[in-house]
């Protein structure tokens, strides 16, 4: 069958008369190519990616990492984009291509809501912290403060040095401020405490900003993406300017990456490397696909 005599088979099914809605798509492609950034360079390299590789090996980590890159992160994430692109579904809908899979889809779909009520609560320690620091004076600079215990300490160390006190036994302010603070640590579940009321407003202050910014559908969110996969490597250049000038930071790098080629015998260093991957690059939960769909059918995804 030739195209020409395809394509009206393809209209019918778009049709409103069918009542089938044809889906948004994205306003650019730049947008659809900055949501995919924006979900492999997130918290979880931030914060997670500089542990893994300090843990195992330094820079001998890189080798299993680029490795999976190759072999696994890139195939699965063009794959999950592409199926994405040619149902026009979402995660949930999308494995309709093949019945005996639906049950994948509504898996998935669980599991984002489940890191996506994670993530927000985050986001919600996050805007703490931003609007604690409106002061002149930041509220976890220095002890003193009602949540603070006598075993605080500005200068922890020293201390522990001078008077013979054990070190595990001080805490820097920094700490206090978090766990006594912020987090209100009990001693167990046998003790739930009270309800934390500025950090429920702070998480619902975060799930409001959510609503914002897909309540118009793609269209909006597409925008948003402009800051929100900017912003990390905003950040993170920041830091490194910042950390870049102070004193001993070439001996702190050397002694980061120094590669520990040894830690490649253990299965443990690879298995890293692989959770790393996937779970940087959003793999298998179905947001890549959401993503995909919003392409128009002829898009050049894999470009």
């Amino acid at each position: 069958m030739s195209k020409d005599e395809e394509q009206p088979e393809q209209d019918e099914v778009d049709s409103p008369d069918k009542g089938l809605n044809k889906r948004e798509t994205w306003g650019r492609a730049f947008d659809f190519l900055l949501a995919c950034i924006g979900f492999s360079v997130g918290l979880g390299n931030v914060w997670r990616f500089p542990y893994l590789c300090y843990k195992n090996g330094g820079g001998a980590f890189l080798i299993p990492y680029f490795l999976f890159v190759l072999v696994g992160g890139i195939p699965l994430f063009y794959l999950e984009v592409a199926v994405g692109q040619y149902m026009s579904k979402g995660g949930l809908q999308a494995w309709n291509i093949v019945p005996l899979f639906q049950g994948i889809g509504l898996a998935s779909c669980i599991i984002v809501f489940f890191l996506n009520c994670y993530y927000n609560v985050i986001l919600s320690w996050a805007f703490y912290y931003f609007f604690s620091s409106f002061t002149s004076e930041l509220p976890w600079e220095k002890c003193g403060h009602s949540w603070n215990t006598a075993n605080c300490s500005e200068n922890f160390k020293v201390t522990a040095n001078e008077t013979g006190v054990n070190e595990t036994t001080l805490l820097d302010p920094v700490t206090e401020f978090w766990e006594n603070k912020v987090l209100g640590i009990t001693d167990g579940l046998h003790d739930l405490g009270v309800v934390k009321w500025d950090l429920c407003l702070c998480l619902l202050f975060a799930w409001i900003v959510v609503y914002c910014c897909i309540c118009k559908g793609i269209k909006s969110s597409g925008k948003v993406m402009y800051v929100t996969a900017t912003s990390p490597y905003i950040f993170m250049t920041v830091l490194l300017i910042r950390n870049a000038t102070l004193d001993g930071a070439y001996e702190g790098v050397k002694f980061y990456l120094q590669p520990n080629i040894t830690k490649l015998t253990e299965i443990s260093v690879w298995v890293d490397a692989g959770t790393q991957i996937f779970f940087s690059s959003s793999i298998a939960i179905g947001t890549l696909t959401a993503l995909g769909s919003y392409n128009k059918f002829k898009h050049n995804s894999y470009r």
